[in-house]
């Protein structure tokens, strides 16, 4: 009756169609594959004979319809998904729908390809369109939108932002917030234990997955924070390339490339024009620093209501390669007994910081500053480490700083508060202990060590000039702070599970 606007995947058809090509790879019987997915069949077939300098014929009256009536502007640029283009050699039709048709698929022969280099569309008898291939695959306007750079923000000293009443009270006031509230009742309604190969489960820095039939993994994590982009679209953007860059290295993986989905306003206003072109300089950057390249991506613009823009939104997806599955690691504490080290530059950021917006109730100054040359450093020794069996568990810090992480790996290590508590150990150093546990200085992990190894490791930081402290001790079954009350894990575990799913019926 009313059909979303932006279509909708199916993710059982989408493996089915996955499946049906693989089989068909193993053939020999195709010439050229691509997916549909912007424009649909126009831009598919279009830039699949421009890059093999052929024509193509199109007979719409073969094309699978999900409704009658359909016309040919419809059909051409219709974007339904779970759908790919391949050109076959001839005589090999049959031996294509049985595999297609095998798998519950739809199949239709719906074109030819031609040495005219036009593209002929033709519906019931009438051509519809014919006009040459190198135009409409290369001669899309060009647009030079007029833009100005945004003014980046001065940051904000950690003096200047309020101490609360008790750190632990803001911890629980945090993870009782749509920020911070578990994401398990999404996650549960799925079952993402399928074929047994996954291997880091839902909750973690990076989800990682078997490499089915081997000992590779695959790790995958996507990152964003709207706050710093909008506050300073090139670093917030550089920022959040190097959150899925430390999200890979967390779990033992080797980053390989990013994906980018760029969520703004009206490009056709300057200010947010200019946000976008900020955007990539800062995405650009870290991509060419971290050696870990933008591969694809989509753009979605004009997301407006009432004429106010949604906050500058660039998505990242990145993706990774773990070498061996037996040496990856995970957030959760594992072992009573084990130090929490941090490793990375501490300057108690709390501008844009979330600590700033809930506890607050404001965002003020420039979001925090990354360091590439630190965050490669940072990384390679973390996924060394990995490797070497000498961390429990690793934690990269982001939103929340350092107190939010620890408590994130509290949870994790056992089911609604049952897992390990931590002893956390007075900072003596300069700034105001809020900007400790709450800033969110980038380029940081927190690692869990035996007490054996912890001197090994923070030394190896040490000799990268990465800055590295023993910040708490695994124990017991609360978070334990210096001159405040215990925070039982089980108390915590019900604030953040239970703000969600109350959302959702409606309580909140």
């Amino acid at each position: 009756e009313k059909r979303p606007t932006v279509q909708v995947g199916d993710p059982f058809t989408e493996k089915l169609l996955i499946e049906a090509c693989l089989e068909m790879m193993a053939t020999d019987a195709i010439i050229a594959i691509q997916d549909m997915g912007a424009a649909g069949l126009t831009s598919s077939t279009s830039e699949m004979a421009d890059k093999g300098g052929v024509g193509i014929t199109l007979d719409l009256d073969h094309v699978p319809q999900r409704e009658e009536g359909m016309t040919a502007y419809e059909m051409m640029l219709s974007e339904s998904q779970e759908r790919m283009l391949m050109i076959l050699k001839p005589g090999r039709e049959a031996e294509a729908e049985a595999i297609f048709r095998k798998w519950g698929l739809d199949f239709a022969v719906v074109g030819t390809t031609t040495d005219t280099g036009r593209m002929i569309v033709m519906h019931k008898g009438v051509v519809e369109a014919d006009l040459p291939v190198p135009v409409l695959a290369n001669s899309a306007p060009m647009y030079e939108r007029p833009w100005f750079a945004p003014v980046p923000p001065q940051p904000v000293l950690p003096q200047w932002v309020k101490a609360p009443n008790g750190n632990l009270d803001a911890l629980k006031t945090m993870f009782g917030s749509p920020a911070l509230c578990s994401r398990r009742w999404v996650w549960e309604q799925y079952d993402h234990m399928v074929m047994g190969d996954t291997i880091g489960r839902p909750g973690g820095d990076a989800a990682v997955v078997r490499v089915h039939g081997t000992q590779k993994g695959l790790a995958a994590t996507c990152d964003v924070t709207p706050r710093y982009v909008a506050a300073d679209p090139e670093m917030g953007t550089k920022q959040a390339v190097v959150e899925t860059w430390r999200n890979l290295c967390a779990v033992g993986a080797d980053p390989i490339a990013i994906t980018d989905n760029m969520n703004f306003g009206n490009p056709e206003r300057p200010e947010i024009m200019g946000q976008f072109v900020a955007s990539v300089r800062g995405m650009a950057e870290a991509c060419r620093v971290l050696d870990y390249p933008v591969v694809s991506g989509n753009v979605s613009l004009y997301n407006e209501t009432n004429g106010v823009g949604i906050p500058p939104t660039p998505a990242i997806g990145g993706v990774g390669l773990i070498p061996d599955v037996a040496h990856v690691a995970d957030i959760k504490l594992k072992r009573e007994g084990d130090l929490l080290i941090v490793i990375g530059r501490e300057q108690g950021w709390l501008g844009q910081s979330l600590y700033q917006q809930i506890i607050c109730e404001k965002l003020e100054g420039a979001p925090p500053p990354v360091d590439l040359a630190d965050e490669i450093k940072a990384g390679r020794l973390v996924r060394a480490l990995i490797r070497e069996d000498k961390v429990s568990a690793v934690h990269d810090l982001s939103d929340g700083g350092l107190l939010v992480a620890i408590a994130e790996m509290a949870l994790a290590s056992g089911e609604k508060g049952s897992g390990l508590g931590v002893e956390l150990f007075a900072y003596e150093g300069k700034l105001p202990a809020h900007a400790v546990w709450f800033g969110e200085d980038q380029g940081r992990y927190v690692l869990a060590v035996d007490p054996a190894r912890a001197e090994e490791v923070v030394e190896r930081a040490r000799l990268l000039a990465l800055p590295a402290r023993i910040v708490g001790r695994t124990g017991g079954d609360a978070i334990v702070l210096k001159g405040e009350e215990p925070l039982k894990l089980t108390e915590l575990a019900e604030i953040n599970e239970g703000w969600l799913p109350n959302y959702m019926a409606g309580e909140i």
